[in-house]
């Protein structure tokens, strides 16, 4: 599945520069790449950031200076670190100006709390990380407006989001089938 003109595709993997979900970023990159995409990383802090399986991935751009403008899809990793270093106004307004500039934003397990939290998720079909412990992230996609649904992908125009390590391969899937359209 290559596409053509790749030169000029461009997508942004944003991540906790500490504990982002390895496989939930590593699958979807993999699949981005292979499809002809670069692919840059976005995080809240320069260097090596490094999952919670011990990944680790060069970090291209801190996240309040990153320009949404350069690229076809925003997708934002989940993992234990994610809301502790990404869910702020920083990662609001990328979400928000992805939505607004039309752009593919996608986000997988705990992260689609940042979209709802940005408030893009409002009326909008979406799924999130919970357990039968944790109902939290939920609740806040609710108390945000999203229609919650317990699927493992859920798309909503250029909306994509995932629940979690099980829908990695799906989910980057999902993006290269919605950038293609």
């Amino acid at each position: 599945m290559i596409l053509k003109e790749t030169s000029t595709k461009k997508v942004a993997i944003v991540v906790a520069f500490v504990d982002f979900k390895d496989e939930e970023c590593f699958i979807p990159k993999e699949i981005l790449e292979k499809a002809g995409f670069k692919v840059d990383v976005v995080s809240n802090n320069l260097g090596i950031a490094h999952g919670a399986a011990g990944g680790e991935l060069k970090v291209d751009f801190v996240i309040d200076q990153f320009k949404v403008d350069d690229y076809q899809a925003i997708i934002f990793i989940g993992g234990p670190g994610c809301l502790k270093n990404l869910d702020n106004q920083f990662s609001y307004q990328v979400a928000q100006e992805a939505v607004s500039q039309n752009k593919i934003l996608a986000a997988i397990c705990i992260s689609p709390v940042i979209l709802a939290k940005a408030g893009i998720l409002e009326g909008r079909k979406a799924t999130v990380w919970s357990s039968t412990l944790d109902k939290s992230p939920v609740k806040t996609l609710q108390e945000n407006g999203a229609i919650y649904q317990d699927e493992k992908v859920v798309v909503d125009g250029n909306i994509i989001t995932a629940n979690g390590p099980a829908a990695a391969q799906a989910f980057g899937q999902k993006i290269i089938e919605t950038l293609k359209d």
